[in-house]
């Protein structure tokens, strides 16, 4: 965060409870949308009818929401793998070809 960014105080609703969380003005709309995120896994929880208790449900809601974020760092690894070699292999087309253009011309 730097420092000319100015906060500002956001309310947030999570189980038909309302927070006010300050951030920075320019991360007003992330907030907002992982408020909703999280009132949206925590509300799946709760309507199962099998864990009970604000606590608990804000537990699972957390460990649902970490093991999603492990799985997709997962993700982005393979495809960021897969860009670095594509981008190997193009790198060395692109070589080969300026080298028979550089023997083409002597």
């Amino acid at each position: 965060m730097s420092e000319t960014s100015k906060n500002t105080t956001v309310s947030v609703k999570i189980l038909e409870k309302e927070y006010q969380v300050a951030c920075p003005d320019d991360q007003v709309d992330a907030l907002t949308a992982s408020a909703r995120y999280l009132d949206r896994q925590m509300s799946e929880i709760r309507d199962t009818g099998k864990v009970f208790g604000l606590d608990r449900i804000a537990v699972m809601a957390a460990l649902n929401i970490a093991n999603e974020l492990i799985a997709n760092r997962g993700q982005v690894a393979q495809v960021s793998e897969l860009v670095d070699d594509k981008v190997a292999e193009l790198t060395k087309r692109v070589s080969a070809a300026l080298n028979e253009q550089k023997q083409l011309n002597l």
